[in-house]
């Protein structure tokens, strides 16, 4: 059992997808699109600005350069030229944020880039060089038990680990390819009670029926999912009901 009392809940955002605006509330960090896979100039201000004015951590959610394909087709692409790539959008919603009052609190990858590097330590450590070049107060959320979150340890960083209450898992704790039958869920009374057992007991039934350990120090909620408001609110209730707050993850500074 588990002596949690909080958990984030993070969602993407700057997609295009119509929910922002109606997520923001019920959440406590925000990942942000970079304009790669998806978002521009003008959505990253506007997420920036819903996520200053309901107090959400602010993050950056960058990509491989693939609009195309919703940053969800895996790229070979040099360490060189992928720490580049990153950096460029890192910085630029920084800016974003700085003219706006606010700052970049941690990164999370996406999609392709987010799987590839949950499982290749190479292309991890590529990811967090990158994040360290552009500030290395900066946190980085990755999938639970991952190379991600390995290598931002190695490297002093602040790592977050993430589960996701939506998304079925295998018996060693990756996430089961969304092109698998069942690899999403969508049952929001049966998402709920998996984001409460993720938080409070550190665990989540894989699809061979084994219960696994899961560490989730974030929850995520997609912002593509439809409906997504609806499921964020009923999570955040049940982990409230559960006695578990929803706060965005400290910063090093704040820790004692």
């Amino acid at each position: 059992m588990s002596n949690r009392t909080f958990v984030d809940l993070n969602a993407d955002v700057g997609e295009g997808c119509g929910q922002d605006v109606s997520l923001m509330p019920l959440i406590s960090s925000a990942n942000i699109a970079c304009g790669l896979h998806a978002g521009d100039d003008g959505t990253m201000r506007e997420a920036v600005r819903l996520a200053r004015d309901h107090n959400v951590a602010v993050g950056a959610h960058p990509s491989f350069p693939d609009r195309e394909h919703f940053g969800r087709r895996e790229m070979q692409l040099s360490a060189e030229d992928l720490q580049e790539c990153i950096v460029a959008q890192v910085r630029t919603l920084a800016d974003v944020a700085a003219a706006a009052g606010a700052r970049v609190r941690h990164v999370k990858p996406h999609g392709a880039l987010y799987n590839m590097a949950a499982r290749d330590e190479t292309l991890a450590e590529a990811v967090v060089a990158a994040i360290a070049r552009v500030d290395p107060s900066l946190a980085v959320f990755g999938l639970a038990g991952s190379a991600l979150v390995k290598a931002a340890l190695r490297i002093g960083l602040q790592s977050v680990s993430e589960a996701f209450a939506d998304r079925a898992y295998r018996a060693d704790g990756s996430l089961l390819p969304r092109d698998q039958p069942g690899s999403v869920l969508h049952d929001t009374t049966a998402v709920a009670a998996r984001a409460v057992a993720m938080a409070r007991d550190g665990s989540v039934v894989a699809v061979d029926g084994r219960r696994i350990r899961v560490q989730a120090d974030t929850i995520c909620i997609h912002g593509d999912t439809p409906g997504a408001p609806a499921l964020a609110r009923m999570i955040r209730d049940s982990l409230v009901s559960a006695g578990i707050a929803v706060a965005a993850p400290p910063q090093p500074k704040e820790r004692r």
